[in-house]
């Protein structure tokens, strides 16, 4: 690759960083090229981006960014993983890939600004989807309407029986 080459990469991976607040790095040495395909292929079709890139041109996209803390990760082959919506989903899958892969390795990340390990790309990845988060949301919002409404019928059909028990006695 020549400067200008390099020149023009770097500048393309600041360009597309700028955009974001989370990425993960990844070690494949040692990945079948089977497994490497599912891999990308998996996070493809959840609109994740999975780019192998020279350690020396991500040190110089990451100058001046959030994503230079991760320079000391920089060493042996490195793909970086990112997602501009998902965080979620694209750590779920890093982490499916690491725990099915041996040879795949999860180096570092960084989730808004704060540097991750493994240990809490685990926590990340055992977090419920935001589908299911909003799921909850929902169901807490709308339980103490729920008990109102019951709670309000439960007077009126308790009324009536009342109404009917009374006239049973007064028949009686």
């Amino acid at each position: 690759m020549d400067k200008q080459s390099k020149h023009e990469t770097v500048k393309a991976l600041k360009d597309e960083l700028k955009e974001l607040d989370s990425i993960f790095l990844c070690n494949f040495k040692g990945m079948t090229v089977a497994r490497d395909t599912t891999l990308r292929r998996d996070l493809r079709e959840q609109g994740a981006t999975y780019r192998v890139v020279k350690n020396t041109l991500l040190k110089l996209a990451f100058a001046d960014s959030e994503f230079a803390q991760l320079n000391d990760q920089l060493s042996g082959n490195t793909a970086m993983a990112f997602h501009e919506e998902d965080i979620l989903g694209l750590a779920k899958l890093i982490a499916k890939a690491a725990k099915d892969n041996e040879k795949f390795e999860f180096k570092a990340g960084v989730v808004q600004g704060k540097v991750i390990d493994i240990n809490d790309l685990e926590t990340l990845a055992n977090l419920p989807s935001k589908e299911a988060l909003v799921a909850k949301l929902m169901y807490l919002m709308n339980y103490p309407i729920q008990g109102l409404a019951t709670a309000l019928n439960g007077i009126t059909r308790n009324f009536v029986v009342v109404l009917d028990q009374i006239k049973q006695q007064k028949e009686q």
